[in-house]
């Protein structure tokens, strides 16, 4: 007797397939690469930044407020450059979840559009 193996899609009775077709999640993919890409890009050069700057050129060594050179003001910037890379996200995964949905609900309905 043998026996049919069944995959996820069949047991789920998902078309994975169809969906990963779909106008719909291909504008999400391409939504979010627009947005992934670019700030992922700019998180590394700006990160990289500071090592880079501080240890082949003398341009942070000046001060800035007093004794603070302009080196630690750009180390700082770094924390606020991350928390709004966060909260940028956050709002932007909002949008992405509405479109996730917008997918889930076509896929529902069976189109494939």
């Amino acid at each position: 007797m043998a026996v049919k193996k069944q995959s996820r899609a069949d047991q789920g009775g998902i078309n994975y397939d169809a969906i990963a077709q779909s106008a719909s999640f291909r504008g999400l993919i391409q939504a979010k690469k627009r947005f992934i890409i670019p700030a992922t890009v700019f998180f590394f050069v700006f990160y990289f930044a500071l090592p880079v700057l501080t240890s082949y050129s003398k341009a942070l060594n000046a001060p800035a407020i007093g004794p603070v050179s302009w080196a630690w003001l750009f180390a700082f910037a770094q924390f606020i450059m991350t928390w709004a890379l966060c909260i940028l996200y956050s709002k932007r995964a909002a949008q992405f979840d509405a479109i996730v949905e917008q997918v889930k609900q076509e896929a529902a309905e069976g189109g494939n559009t």
